[in-house]
């Protein structure tokens, strides 16, 4: 699996809007809050891989 890119987009409750910033793809996808690090809100940028996700500059 590859690590990718993303910024949260929206955050909706207990889920955020995650879009894919390393692809030309506009759609969005929940992830739950619960599996973000802490002190993650709209315009955040991560990396992710399977489910894990880290801050990023």
């Amino acid at each position: 699996m590859e690590q990718h890119t993303y910024i949260i987009e929206d955050i909706q409750g207990d889920y955020a809007q995650l879009r894919q910033t390393d692809v030309d793809d506009p759609e969005l996808f929940p992830v739950a809050m619960a599996l973000l690090p802490p002190g993650c809100d709209v315009g955040t940028k991560l990396s992710g891989m399977m489910g894990m996700f880290e801050l990023i500059d």
